[in-house]
């Protein structure tokens, strides 16, 4: 099969006092996640995507929250590894596209080095990495602001 296609979804709660990672980026707000490692649910979304697309099970599965090596472990490091499975697969990214759900912070101005640092990671042009965000109208975890999460599709190629 020459294209495959891999979705991926993550969720963490918010609390005040943690750190607030979104696509390898520190964003300002007065909530950050709570989680094992960063808790960065878009990287954490786009490697269960990519995983999934090679049939690698998710992100849980190669990097448990149950084993001190991944302890407060940048998501940007998680997301070169599960790369580089996927290239052992023999598979590059022919593209992704993801979604942020909250409702605060505001995140259209930190959208555009998020798209260059996932790139950058991943090593592969800006312009085949797509980031957006939405609130959610106040509805849901997101909407009042106890949770954050991340939806993302990814479409990878064989190499040739």
């Amino acid at each position: 099969m020459a294209f495959r296609v891999g979705f991926g979804y993550d969720v963490h709660s918010l609390a005040e006092g943690e750190s607030l990672w979104l696509g390898g980026i520190l964003v300002p707000h007065t909530k950050g996640t709570v989680a094992h490692s960063d808790g960065d649910v878009l990287i954490h979304a786009i490697c269960d995507a990519l995983l999934g697309a090679v049939k690698m099970r998710d992100i849980g599965f190669h990097f448990p929250d149950t084993s001190s090596d991944f302890k407060n472990v940048d998501s940007k490091i998680l997301l070169a590894k599960v790369y580089d499975l996927i290239r052992g697969k023999g598979y590059s990214v022919g593209n992704i596209d993801a979604t942020i759900a909250a409702q605060k912070p505001k995140l259209k101005d930190f959208i555009p080095l998020m798209e260059e640092t996932l790139a950058e990671v991943l090593g592969v042009d800006a312009e085949a990495v797509s980031v957006k965000a939405t609130t959610t109208e106040r509805l849901g975890f997101e909407g009042r602001e106890e949770g954050i999460s991340a939806y993302a599709v990814v479409l990878i190629q064989k190499e040739s």
